[in-house]
């Protein structure tokens, strides 16, 4: 099967490697002539392990191409997958405008009646108005078919091939029939639906999602004040199979390019709707506030963080990703230079793009021990495993005054302590002071 897809962003990239990979001919398209000669040497855009290995490897078979030219493309397709942005409004409410401007693109260059396959998350009731956008514009016959994406930044390439399911929907059977033929190779079940719950679908698992992260980021506060360690609660509420292990691990918030946006647009849905969505608006305003949690400790110790040097070991969302977007470490970045603080940053592969937000008002080290030289306080934000393994000997000999407040609770309280280095995880109580013990 020749396939189209518009975008080579996250999920429009992954999405076409993966089409590649199962055995059809995907030929990917993107605005950005810059980026579309680094993919046809196979330079991914994205940081995605394992991603450039695939796309080398199907371009080598003749499976995959790059372009510019959607004309060109579409003249041997009658499949385009839609994988533009859907940016947030100040409002919460999802921007269209890139998306509007793909489809326009598609209405123009198509020659022969097509599929639209939406990828992009969009809100209930656009995968309609789309179809009646393009077939305004073309007289060839269009379907739209609604595919949300449910990859996780780090391990899209694992779960594009090992997903739990592949949700298609839409009101023409034989367009359903056909995506249902492309799926195929994936062999993963095919949860068939009309449009609009195919839209609600993305927004609802997304919003519960980050549902689960901020009510265990609210167990984890009153553990502190109430007693309780957060991490045997999760596992004890976890091994109850109604409610799963997965989300439940306390921390500093969630962020990323979904969760954030999607709560917010799925509120905003809300609205339109005339319902008020109190329970997700809750969701939000919590990791709000968790997002800042490690610097309101801070605060308890340190009463003037002016001139205090602050280290921050990770500063991506997540790990295994150089996405930084609505990531607890900028917050953080910001409220600490706010106060006076100066910042040093390590990050295996993120440090470059949060420089570019702060620039000079914040140092970037290349090693562990030179973000934490002299630091009178060291904030653990992304559990790389280059975090997750730092020898405590570290804190010990680098730090002026090694005071680590963990916000993704990697390291043991007994060992922190047994150490001498003073010691918050969130969830576990308040931060405990030790003495070093130099040898």
């Amino acid at each position: 099967m020749n396939i189209v897809v518009i975008g080579t962003g996250y999920v429009g990239l992954v999405t076409g490697v993966a089409l590649s990979e199962i055995g059809h001919d995907v030929c990917c398209i993107d605005i950005d002539a810059d980026k579309v000669a680094k993919l046809k040497k196979a330079i991914s855009p994205i940081y995605e392990p394992g991603i450039e290995a695939l796309i080398e490897k199907n371009i080598e078979a003749g499976r995959l191409s790059f372009s510019t030219d959607l004309k060109a493309a579409v003249a041997d397709s009658s499949v385009v997958y839609l994988a533009v942005g859907t940016p947030q409004k100040q409002d919460g409410s999802a921007n269209l405008d890139y998306i509007e401007a793909a489809a326009a693109n598609i209405a123009q260059s198509i020659v022969q009646d097509t599929i639209v396959v939406v990828k992009s998350t969009v809100p209930v009731g656009t995968n309609r108005y789309l179809k009646e956008f393009i077939q305004n514009q073309t007289p060839y016959r269009i379907s739209i078919v609604s595919n949300p994406e449910f990859l996780r930044e780090g391990v899209a390439v694992h779960d594009v091939f090992h997903g739990d399911r592949i949700v298609l929907g839409a009101d023409d059977t034989a367009a359903l029939e056909k995506l249902e033929m492309i799926n195929q190779g994936f062999q993963i079940p095919i949860f068939k639906t009309a449009l609009e719950s195919a839209e609600m679908i993305k927004y609802a698992s997304n919003a519960f999602l980050a549902t689960k992260i901020s009510f265990i980021n609210e167990i984890a506060n009153i553990c502190e004040k109430a007693g309780g360690d957060i991490r045997e609660v999760s596992a004890g509420m976890g091994m109850d199979s109604r409610i799963g292990s997965a989300f439940l691990q306390a921390g500093i918030g969630y962020g990323g390019s979904c969760f954030p946006k999607d709560t917010l647009a799925l509120n905003h849905i809300a609205k339109n709707v005339g319902y008020d969505f109190g329970l997700i608006q809750s969701v939000i305003d919590a990791n709000k506030v968790q997002q800042l949690k490690l610097v309101k400790v801070l605060k308890t110790h340190y009463s003037n963080l002016v001139g205090k040097q602050i280290a921050l070991l990770g500063v991506a969302f997540k790990p295994e990703t150089d996405d930084i977007r609505e990531a607890a470490s900028e917050v953080i970045i910001e409220e600490l230079l706010r106060c006076g603080a100066k910042v040093s940053i390590f990050d295996p592969v993120a440090s470059a793009n949060m420089k570019a937000v702060f620039g000079n008002a914040i140092h970037v080290a290349d090693t562990i021990s030179e973000v934490l030289y002299q630091a009178d306080a060291a904030l653990v934000v992304t559990e790389w495993n280059e975090i997750k393994n730092i020898q405590l000997a570290e804190f010990t000999s680098q730090m002026s005054h090694p005071v680590v407040l963990d916000g993704r609770l990697v390291f043991d309280k007994s060992e922190m302590k047994q150490a001498g280095i003073s010691y918050y995880s969130v969830g576990t109580g308040e931060l405990e002071i030790n003495e070093p013990v130099y040898i």
